[in-house]
């Protein structure tokens, strides 16, 4: 058990985009976008998606808006992480550097057609949605899944044993 445990959340959803059907056709997983919460209301959400709403080819690291009108109709699912007070500031500060150089960041959308693959496809400045959740967690030392960040999907993240489902 982990002492002075803190939380740190996952959201697994649906947009609905054409984006997300087409990874759903190929999946069959309900939820194909993962993005981390630092709070159970989702006021402050980051992942790797769209810059822009309306313009699904420009993509990189976002602090998501769940409240907007790509988010009002997603499906989504949020799961709880303990982990410890020394893992939460690592978490944050791994954000916090994202956030400063978010101009860097690139959608990695060779890496999700290496998923398909099975063969990872790392860049220094580009990931994918469940690719950056299991990215930040594994530099924390709060690893969710056992196997490369590069080739997670929200559906491992789902399956994680250290996730919680929320209510």
């Amino acid at each position: 058990m982990l002492k002075n445990k803190k939380h740190v959340y996952i959201v697994l959803s649906d947009t609905g985009t054409i984006f997300t059907r087409l990874i759903r056709f190929y999946t069959k997983a309900p939820r194909n976008h993962a993005s981390i919460a630092f709070d159970l209301e989702l006021k402050e959400v980051y992942s790797f998606g769209r810059k822009n709403p309306r313009n699904p080819f420009s993509g990189g690291f976002v602090k998501e808006n769940l409240h907007d009108a790509l988010s009002k109709d997603a499906t989504l699912v949020v799961y709880r992480c303990s982990v410890s007070e020394c893992q939460y500031k690592k978490i944050r500060t791994i954000i916090a550097r994202f956030e400063e150089e978010a101009h860097l960041y690139k959608y990695n959308l060779p890496g999700v057609l290496g998923i398909v693959l099975n063969i990872p496809v790392k860049r220094r400045y580009a990931f994918f949605c469940s690719q950056f959740v299991a990215s930040v967690f594994e530099q924390a030392g709060a690893r969710l899944v056992h196997k490369c960040a590069a080739l997670t999907t929200p559906a491992d993240l789902e399956q994680s044993g250290e996730l919680e489902l929320m209510d």
